[in-house]
């Protein structure tokens, strides 16, 4: 039995020292899984900022340009807008000359038809003088002005 107990021992002892080596090399095995784990943690999470910051950016530009387009769209409307005004103006324009014109227009034959009835009512009256003259045996006299008639 004593060499039972040996071997036992022997086993013990060399067990021993197994097992205390086994630990420090599990604990190793740990700590480098750990620091593994840590790094593949760092790499993930640098990763998702990386993906984060492109993303970003990707916003960022899509704003802008958006921002872009927004600016070109009411640029156009603007400028629409300002050739109607425009274009509205000209139009009122226009119409303002021509109802100056119609109206010009309408005076002058206003004042031409009074002339006109001036000058018919004097024609009447003329003819009117003429006949109380032709009447009164003045013929060809008119009366009111200084006529020197021949004498015979």
């Amino acid at each position: 039995m004593a060499g039972a107990v040996a071997i036992a021992g022997c086993g013990g002892a060399s067990g021993g020292g197994s097992g205390s080596q086994l630990p420090a090399a599990a604990g190793a095995e740990h700590s480098e899984e750990t620091a593994q784990k840590k790094a593949e943690a760092a790499e993930i999470a640098e990763d998702r900022e990386l993906l984060s910051s492109i993303e970003a950016k990707k916003r960022e530009e899509a704003a802008a340009a958006n921002a872009k387009k927004t600016e070109a769209l009411a640029a156009a409307r603007a400028k629409t807008k300002e050739e109607a005004a425009a274009k509205a103006a000209k139009q009122k324009e226009r119409i303002a000359e021509a109802n100056a014109k119609k109206q010009e227009e309408a005076a002058k034959a206003q004042a031409k038809a009074k002339q006109e009835e001036a000058k018919k009512k004097e024609q009447l009256a003329k003819q009117q003088r003429l006949r109380e003259h032709q009447a009164n045996g003045e013929a060809g006299v008119p009366q009111g002005r200084n006529v020197v008639k021949p004498q015979p």
